[in-house]
């Protein structure tokens, strides 16, 4: 029995390595946490700045909708570059702590096959604004992300392709209702995120 459970050990030690070797396992809860709430705050500030313009203009239309789309542009990439930032010095963090590098092939991997749909959600979403569909641009940019979560799910944690199926099926809703397209970003890029970021910190890091 002592000798059965020795290979049992030894096979069970062996997938374990073969799994850190394809996979990246040192991505942080955490940063999917904090990502949750740098979307709340963005999304809060352009649901104000659009109140604001609604106030002040009775319709809002030209050279008014021309900025508030900056605006909104320029809330989503400090959104991504502060989420990116954090994520990136929690997850050297994690990986310091397993013991892991946090540069191999799988993390190559994984950022390319999460890179692919997200340049073309991104040529996609300019495309919309070129043709003035001004309102699907935020239930495509939730369409396109759940694809690069999916598409990297493989390179990573399985539970990234649960979050990933959430923002397409959140994203598709979020088509037949385009006055409500950053209710739907905030609870895609926000509340998911945090929930996500919550049940993968006490499932992988805590211990």
């Amino acid at each position: 029995m002592t000798e059965e459970k020795e290979h049992l050990q030894a096979i069970t030690d062996i997938r374990s390595m073969m799994e850190r070797s394809s996979r990246c396992i040192s991505l942080s809860g955490l940063s999917g946490v904090f990502s949750g709430i740098f979307a709340l705050i963005g999304a809060y500030l352009a649901i104000d700045r659009f109140e604001t313009a609604s106030d002040k203009y009775r319709v809002i239309g030209g050279a008014e909708l021309i900025d508030i789309t900056i605006f909104f542009f320029e809330i989503a990439g400090a959104v991504l570059v502060s989420s990116l930032l954090v994520g990136t010095l929690l997850t050297i963090r994690n990986s310091k702590r397993k013991g892991i590098k946090i540069w191999d092939n799988s993390t190559k991997r994984l950022l390319i096959n999460l890179a692919i749909p997200l340049i073309a959600g991104g040529l996609f979403c300019l495309v919309l604004l070129f043709h003035g569909i001004i309102g699907l641009v935020a239930p495509a940019t939730l369409i396109f992300y759940g694809l690069a979560l999916l598409n990297a799910s493989k390179y990573t944690f399985d539970d990234i392709r649960y979050l990933g199926l959430c923002e397409i099926v959140l994203g598709l809703a979020g088509s037949f209702f385009i006055g409500y397209g950053l209710l739907f970003w905030a609870i895609g890029f926000g509340l998911l995120h945090i929930i996500y970021g919550t049940v993968m910190y006490f499932k992988y890091e805590r211990n």
